[in-house]
């Protein structure tokens, strides 16, 4: 069998399969697990999978520069986001991560909704200054233009400062064994501090995002408290991710008055 034959065979194990592990593939196409490892690497270096220990999970799309993950499953974000902004209250302290879906969860924000919004993204902040009711701060350090979020020392040194009800964490991949992903190791850093300052943590979880990892760990499934997916997302990844304690809001459930 040809390289390029094994190499796609493998990518359509991984969808049908969520995930991969070398030894078994070694054994499925009869050559050694080095052969498997230089196929999933190269695959990896091509986006087409993340590899982890023990052989690959899929990569997620979520990872592109910000101009292009705007046009990805718009349609679905735009779902999540209008259920997540039902969930916040007047008074309360919001912090509002970075992220195309984010972007989002703030166009429907109602203009009678008076709260505190916290962000390290400059997009965010920009977004709400024509907002009637909402305050916003924002936390400063070094720009990180991938995502436009502020990362570093200057900016966990501000998080420090905070007590908020609620934190709407971006991600990248969210997977019952790999955790919540993102692809860059000081954005992840930020994300674990803002939720540890916020008693509630939130995702909204895109399609794009299911059942996909990135490269660097958030932390597990657990971090968060409650996520939101659309009606028709995988039932066995929902049954997974309740199993560690986590709390599925659907687009379509009821919110409660």
């Amino acid at each position: 069998m040809l390289t390029s034959q094994r190499k796609k065979l493998i990518l359509e194990k991984l969808e049908a399969e969520g995930q991969v592990q070398s030894t078994a593939l070694s054994i499925h196409f009869s050559v050694s697990e080095d052969t498997i490892r230089r196929d999933l690497r190269e695959l990896a270096a091509e986006g087409r999978l993340q590899r982890v220990h023990g052989g690959a999970l899929p990569s997620s799309s979520a990872v592109v520069p910000f101009a292009e993950r705007k046009t990805v499953k718009m349609d679905a974000k735009k779902n999540v986001a209008r259920k997540g902004a039902q969930l916040i209250s007047s008074g309360q302290v919001v912090i509002i991560d970075g992220g195309t879906t984010t972007a989002e969860l703030i166009t429907f924000l109602p203009p009678d909704l008076q709260i505190t919004v916290v962000t390290h993204s400059p997009s965010i902040a920009l977004g709400l200054v024509e907002h009637p009711l909402i305050d916003v701060i924002l936390i400063g350090g070094r720009l990180y233009k991938h995502s436009i979020v502020t990362v570093g020392a200057a900016a966990i040194e501000g998080i420090g400062n905070i007590h908020a009800d609620l934190f709407f964490m971006g991600v990248t991949g969210i997977h019952p064994e790999a955790g919540l992903t993102t692809g860059d190791f000081e954005e992840a850093s930020i994300k674990r501090a803002f939720s540890g300052r916020a008693a509630e943590t939130i995702v909204l979880a895109s399609p794009e995002k299911i059942n996909t990892a990135s490269s660097f760990a958030i932390g597990d499934v657990s971090l968060a408290n409650t996520m939101v997916v659309e009606d028709d997302t995988d039932k066995a990844w929902i049954k997974a991710i309740t199993e560690k304690g986590v709390t599925i809001v659907k687009t379509s459930d009821r919110t409660q008055e």
